[in-house]
């Protein structure tokens, strides 16, 4: 059953399986705290944790933790094996800076180390480099913000089989748009990065300031972002689509849904079964005719542009450009736009804006649908961060899917 392994990493076993993991160096939990968990549509699962771990000889640190089962458990990770609720259940753990899926994530806790490799790639770092982490998906990739106190450098830590493809895109993309071009990498899985100048988008439009009075660069701007990004990516692999991926998103919300202890049978069952009509819908809608296969950056949204106050000034995060359909960059967009305009004016102004461009320019039934889906992906996000009223703000985003229909 596709929420038992959900069950007991969300309930108060987890502190056993964890514990049991690591008290092979002799370790203790006392205290753990589930900071992000994502799900699969197999039922597949990482959780995150923040621990207090005591070990033998008195000391204690605080530490990130991480869980795994089904196919999100890398090779190399501590299992730990049993029962849960009558089913077998086998659970990878592992230590944030020890994740097996990626070996070059050591550097976060050697410094020095860290200066040699960008000194052996000609890079100068004035004083002892300070290292905080921005991003990490367990098992797939983390994200390192690097400063000697004057420049700051974002470290990626990848899969060592993705470092190739993530130089080919950055080098495809570096000399016709404003995307970071690469600056050291190791086939260990890390490639170094520049700071791009600006302001995130999603900053811009959540600021009070008086410096968000002029808004962010018109959609127009956008486009002709999407119309720089190069045909040599239509040979990179195809992702599915918004709408390809559309019945997996109702298919998490179910089992979250039913997992959760705090959530009772009933709304589970309501909310799953909105979420599974929701798709039903998407897709039952009047197919549009189909769009040509062009360049897209494939994930597209607020926190991958940044701006100034005239113009785009940084393109982040092309880990999954290739081939795909305009479209799709459009609506993913506008899904993350118009979550965020739920409690951003700003937002949901500009929101309103890129959609009456973006229906001037694409399909308008098929970019609505196809938001929808967008936003039906995000309805478990709340349920990610561990937010205590989450079936609320899902319900929320499945109206708003809703409305985009």
């Amino acid at each position: 059953m596709a929420t038992t392994s959900l069950t007991l990493l969300l309930g108060p076993h987890a502190k056993g399986v964890l514990t049991a993991a690591i008290g092979e160096c002799g370790a203790d939990v006392d205290d753990l705290q589930l900071a992000d968990i994502r799900v699969q549509p197999s039922g597949a699962v990482r959780a995150r944790y923040t621990a207090d771990v005591r070990r033998s000889d008195g000391s204690r640190t605080r530490e990130a933790l991480v869980a795994a089962t089904g196919d999100h458990v890398p090779a190399g990770a501590t299992v730990v094996a049993g029962e849960h609720l009558g089913e077998p259940v086998e659970v990878g753990v592992w230590r944030f800076a020890q994740d097996p899926a990626l070996p070059a994530l050591r550097l976060v806790e050697d410094p020095p180390q860290l200066a040699n490799l960008f000194s052996a790639h000609g890079l100068t770092l004035r004083d002892r480099p300070t290292i905080v982490v921005r991003a990490y998906r367990p098992a797939q990739r983390a994200v390192l913000e690097v400063s000697d106190g004057r420049t700051r450098w974002f470290v990626k830590v990848v899969r060592p089989t993705a470092v190739t493809g993530l130089r080919v895109r950055h080098d495809l993309l570096a000399a016709r748009l404003p995307v970071p071009p690469v600056l050291a990498e190791t086939s260990d899985g890390i490639v170094v990065l520049p700071e791009a100048p600006g302001t995130l988008l999603r900053d811009r439009l959540t600021c009070d300031s008086a410096s968000a009075a002029t808004g962010p660069p018109p959609p127009a701007d956008l486009e002709k972002l999407l119309d720089a990004l190069p045909d040599e990516l239509l040979g990179l692999p195809l992702h599915p689509s918004t709408l390809q991926r559309v019945h997996d998103s109702a298919q998490v919300l179910r089992i979250c849904a039913q997992s959760d202890p705090r959530v009772s049978p009933t709304p589970a069952t309501e909310l799953a079964g909105e979420a599974a009509r929701l798709a039903d819908r998407v897709l039952s809608a009047a197919p549009a005719s189909s769009e040509p296969q062009v360049p897209v950056h494939g994930d597209l949204y607020h926190n991958q542009l940044l701006t100034d106050e005239t113009q785009f000034t940084g393109l982040l995060d092309i880990d999954t450009a290739g081939p795909g359909e305009r479209a799709d960059d459009w609506a993913t967009l506008l899904g993350y736009l118009s979550v965020l305009g739920m409690s951003h004016t700003p937002s949901r102004r500009y929101c309103h804006e890129v959609l009456a461009y973006a229906e001037r320019r694409v399909d308008p039934r098929d970019l609505h649908r196809r938001t929808a889906a967008v936003v039906l992906g995000l309805a478990t996000a709340p349920f990610r961060a561990r937010l205590a009223d989450w079936p609320r703000y899902a319900a929320d985003r499945l109206a708003l899917a809703h409305e985009w229909l």
